[in-house]
């Protein structure tokens, strides 16, 4: 089968284009300017890379963007002490605590501390509860970019079988809820993770798969059925001695075996990756728009 290849890379600079006039247009009638703040504690190589993108994206897209550093070893008081201040700062229209945090500070207790209507992540409880019943909110980035990139490419997924592959808070989650919910995915979901007996049967089944379980190339040609869809969520880093950096992206697909029976499929890095950010600051502008909370 002639596979389609999802081009995130390609959507996401068309949608930072169409964000970047918007902003234009809201500065030029005498609107004030989006602008997006991120926390980013400690050193970590995939949290600075993420970051650094973000500041860019902020960039194209006509936003002002502020970075707080804070080492390793800030104390959690010192910490909400920050996000208080952030959410009491009326210029700062949305922030993001970049995750993972150090061990000695709880994750939750940062991410309850935001103020939801800032928090453009999506993480925020009142966010997903809101995501979970269908009213307006800030929907975590990586399941919006997919869900961006089902609709940009005419992909069709009312009465589809979909599959998702883990069951994280960040991706698996949510993306069940927006595919099963009528306004969004319209499908028949099914989510499977590491404890699930039937998951090949499940797959094999599916219209759409959406790969989100951390594994390198855990989806094999025989768990694919002609003419699906493939969304590869999947990015970790493995070690390639041809590389300069000595490792390279590899997603949850076998992508060289399962792409010939695909309709569309998704490649990493390129697809899911850059609609993430793209997401991020579609939430930044409506956060600026006070689009959803007023």
């Amino acid at each position: 089968m002639n596979y389609h290849l999802i081009d995130g890379k390609a959507t996401a600079a068309k949608i930072k284009e169409e964000i970047a006039e918007e902003v234009n247009r809201i500065v030029a009638a005498g609107g004030k300017r989006p602008h997006l703040a991120a926390i980013l504690v400690g050193h970590d190589g995939g949290s600075e890379t993420y970051v650094k993108n973000k500041v860019i994206a902020c960039e194209v897209c006509g936003f002002k963007s502020t970075l707080i550093r804070f080492e390793d070893d800030v104390t959690e008081e010192e910490l909400l002490a920050k996000v208080k201040e952030l959410n009491e700062d009326d210029d700062v229209d949305g922030y993001i605590v970049q995750l993972p945090l150090p061990k000695h500070i709880d994750e939750q207790k940062i991410i309850m501390a935001v103020d939801y209507r800032k928090d453009v992540d999506g993480f925020h409880p009142i966010n997903v509860g809101r995501m979970a019943i269908g009213l307006p909110c800030f929907i975590s980035a990586t399941p919006l970019g997919i869900l961006t990139l089902l609709r940009r490419y005419g992909i069709e997924t009312s009465g589809k079988k979909c599959v998702i592959l883990g069951r994280s808070n960040i991706v698996g989650k949510p993306m069940a809820q927006l595919m099963m919910q009528k306004q969004y995915g319209d499908s028949t979901v099914t989510v499977c993770h590491s404890r699930s007996k039937t998951l090949k049967d499940e797959c094999r089944e599916a219209d759409i798969i959406i790969a989100a379980i951390g594994q390198p190339d855990f989806v094999t040609a025989d768990m694919v059925k002609e003419g699906a869809v493939v969304i590869d969520v999947g990015t970790t880093r493995v070690p390639d001695a041809t590389r300069k950096s000595g490792f390279r992206l590899n997603g949850d697909v076998k992508f060289d075996e399962v792409a010939p029976k695909c309709s569309f499929i998704t490649p990493v890095p390129g697809g899911v990756g850059p609609m993430t950010i793209c997401s991020l600051m579609k939430n930044t502008l409506a956060a600026g728009k006070k689009e959803y909370y007023k």
